[in-house]
């Protein structure tokens, strides 16, 4: 399988559980509940949004990943989704990235620096995070 193959099914994958919108939702949903120190809404969201990512791309994509010849292992970062290792390549996808100047607000301090992705910036993150993966004649 071609990095572009993966890369679209694992869009599709992802779209068919919920559209963009609602994806972003769900982020904008969690980033609201730590910007307002709610931590009750924050433990409600955050299983949910974290093991929403981590699911389908541990199950829904297993066909995907395993014809790619990708392993799929628990992530350990507390805002990764998996680690994916290929041809002893491991990488990372993220659900949030450093934000700028380090700091995702001066009201956010429980995302330590960081800031969540909307789905399209994941789908770039996962999509460069992919890449290391494939051979060059595989892209």
């Amino acid at each position: 399988m071609m990095l572009n193959e993966t890369i679209a099914h694992l869009r599709a994958a992802h779209l068919m559980v919920r559209d963009a919108e609602e994806w972003d939702a769900l982020s904008a949903a969690l980033a609201n509940a730590y910007s307002s120190n709610d931590d009750e809404l924050v433990e409600q969201l955050l299983p949910q949004f974290l093991q929403s990512w981590r699911t389908v791309t541990r199950y829904v994509l297993r066909d995907t990943f395993d014809n790619a010849g990708i392993s799929v292992a628990d992530a350990t970062d507390p805002w990764g989704i998996a680690v994916l290792t290929a041809r002893g390549i491991s990488a990372e996808p993220l659900l949030s990235l450093p934000a700028v100047n380090g700091l995702a607000s001066p009201a956010t301090p429980a995302l330590e620096g960081r800031r969540l992705l909307t789905f399209p910036e994941t789908m770039d993150h996962y999509a460069l995070s992919l890449a290391p993966l494939f051979t060059t004649q595989d892209a």
